[in-house]
């Protein structure tokens, strides 16, 4: 007899609600995942004697490494280490580090991590994935008992320390206190108050020129007395909100096109609550990218546009403009991508969280509250960097009792936003999970959507240490596109990367073009070929943008479209500021 449908709810309610129930404790991260991973590592391990003994002799060795080179510093104190930091590994940069017993302290640790390393990592049978998973949660643990984040096995705390007779602990102790209050409270961190959005970030002027249930439609005001006739539609992603692009009056990627003579309108997606839990990630592609392309096109018309996408809003413009490529609409000029993924096979380490197991158990939070929480994403790339975002941190302000100021790009980060479940639920399984954008398996109003229909010039950007996009990823846009593609390769990560206003101390790039019929170059010989120049890439881009333009005309006006409805406020508008 098939069981009825209210018992077969209530048994799937039930454990949906177990799920977003442990999700509190774990920080939506599936233990089930977790111990898969393990189990699979144990027991290949378990089986293979020869691996075993290669590990049981590595630990011999570097235990008479570790001897030796404590009989030596013993002997000659300018003895250099046994085992060096690798090269992104900032912890023990300090002269303190070099002195006894400190030296031991961390040079132990390596070792000690290097062979968990060796342990966790070719172990024959176990996949890819769950080798990753192990190695990464192994180095994470392992971080917990570095020498750098304990009170009485840091030489600069210690240090500081005997320095102010212990006030400095006094002090992190109140930063302690201050930190977890504002977290409890859904506040936002210290000194974000200095970064109002609209009174000191987001104040480049311009309208709100259309809205919808998803977005609002900004146009900025034109600086100058002429602009290139075709506009530039910013399409940022959602996981963010849009003013990373528009920060300090100096540090505002928006500020500079407009004062280059561009017309620029910008997408600001609306913080989705409980109720927009059904929105579906093509209605961010009709709500969103070509409703804003409608209203610009109602604006300019006659004109081509100028996309832009950024990170998670660049593979949503992608996806739009192989629609239009595929259905004949010919309103985009160019494409320009920052930080943006097509293909997600090689995402980096942010596909350790996507699996099976682990999707099942974020669409159960999902489900039970609406969206997905902006902490628990934020917990997610947190784990990413724990060295810079964790751990150094908490020695930074609870230690040394020292707080580091603000900026306006750390403030911006504290403002996150919100997932829809749906939304999130089919890019994080039909994307990220099975890759059907790259491999051609995705659809969108009714049928395939293919990125070899894109034959626009095209400019896309990736960031050397990029944890999210990793800038090789990106690169695989050479592969999906028939289009000439300029590419360049700036230093930093996710954020930093794309935020690098002329001026940056400390800033440099690669570029270089690939002809729809050249020949296609890997990554690496791509970055050992491609010249590097100093400062911005900004200026290279909107050289680039200039190069694929109309001249100069006089600006259009800033103006709402008849079907607007109410009167519409200035920039930056109203949804960015909703909580």
């Amino acid at each position: 007899m098939r069981d009825s449908f209210a018992a077969t709810a209530f048994a799937d309610t039930i454990d949906r609600s177990t799920h977003a129930l442990t999700a509190r404790f774990t920080a939506g991260l599936s233990p089930i995942a977790l111990a898969k991973a393990y189990g699979d590592w144990a027991a290949h391990l378990a089986f293979l004697p020869g691996k075993q003994m290669r590990l049981v002799e590595k630990a011999a060795k570097k235990s008479l490494r570790f001897a030796t080179y404590v009989a030596r510093k013993a002997l000659q104190p300018d003895t250099p280490p046994c085992i060096e930091p690798l090269p992104q590994d900032r912890r023990f940069d300090g002269e303190g580090w070099r002195k006894a017993p400190f030296d031991l302290y961390w040079q132990s640790f390596l070792l000690v991590q290097q062979w968990w390393h060796n342990a966790t990592t070719g172990v024959r049978g176990v996949t890819r994935q769950d080798e990753n998973i192990v190695a990464f949660s192994t180095r994470q643990f392992l971080d917990l008992f570095s020498p750098s984040n304990h009170f009485l096995t840091h030489p600069d705390v210690l240090a500081r320390t005997q320095a102010e007779a212990g006030v400095n602990l006094l002090r992190g102790a109140q930063h302690f206190v201050e930190d977890w209050v504002r977290q409890a409270g859904g506040e936002k961190p210290v000194g974000s108050e200095a970064f109002a959005v609209g009174r000191d970030v987001a104040v480049t002027p311009g309208k709100v020129v259309f809205r919808n249930r998803l977005i609002e439609l900004i146009q900025y005001a034109p600086s100058t007395g002429r602009v290139r006739p075709e506009p530039v539609l910013v399409v940022p992603a959602w996981i963010m909100k849009y003013y990373i692009l528009d920060l300090s009056p100096g540090n505002s990627l928006v500020r500079f096109l407009v004062a280059q003579g561009f017309t620029v309108f910008m997408i600001s997606w609306k913080n989705p609550a409980p109720e927009d839990r059904d929105l579906a990630f093509d209605d961010y592609r009709t709500l969103g990218m070509m409703a804003a392309l409608d209203a610009v096109s109602r604006i300019v018309p006659d004109r081509k546009v100028h996309g832009v996408g950024y990170c998670l809003g660049g593979t949503l413009l992608a996806i739009g403009a192989a629609v239009m490529a595929r259905d004949g609409d010919e309103r985009l000029a160019t494409t320009s991508f920052f930080a943006a993924q097509v293909d997600f096979s090689e995402a980096g380490e942010l596909t350790l969280f996507i699996n099976e197991s682990q999707l099942a158990f974020l669409e159960d939070t999902m489900w039970e509250q609406g969206f997905l929480d902006s902490r628990q994403m934020h917990g997610a790339f947190q784990l990413l960097r724990s060295n810079d975002l964790v751990w150094s941190r908490g020695v930074r302000d609870y230690l040394m009792g020292e707080r580091a100021p603000m900026t306006d790009l750390l403030a911006w980060n504290a403002d996150a936003t919100r997932m829809p479940f749906r939304m999130h639920t089919e890019y994080l399984r039909r994307l990220f999970l099975d890759n059907d954008l790259a491999e051609g398996r995705y659809h969108a109003a009714g049928a395939p959507v293919a990125l070899a229909d894109l034959r626009r010039p095209t400019f896309a950007v990736g960031t050397e240490t990029d944890h999210v996009a990793p800038w090789r990823s990106v690169y695989k846009l050479h592969l999906m596109t028939q289009a000439p593609l300029t590419f360049v390769l700036t230093n930093g990560g996710h954020n930093a990367g794309i935020v690098s206003a002329p001026g940056h101390p400390r800033r440099h790039y690669r570029i270089a073009t690939q002809d729809a019929d050249d020949r296609f170059e890997d990554p690496d010989t791509w970055a050992a070929r491609a010249r590097v120049h100093e400062g911005s890439w900004w200026p290279a881009w909107t050289a680039w943008l200039a190069a694929h333009s109309g001249r100069a005309v006089p600006p259009p006006r800033i103006a709402r479209p008849a079907d607007a409805g109410a009167p519409l406020p200035d920039a930056p508008g109203s949804y960015v500021l909703e909580p």
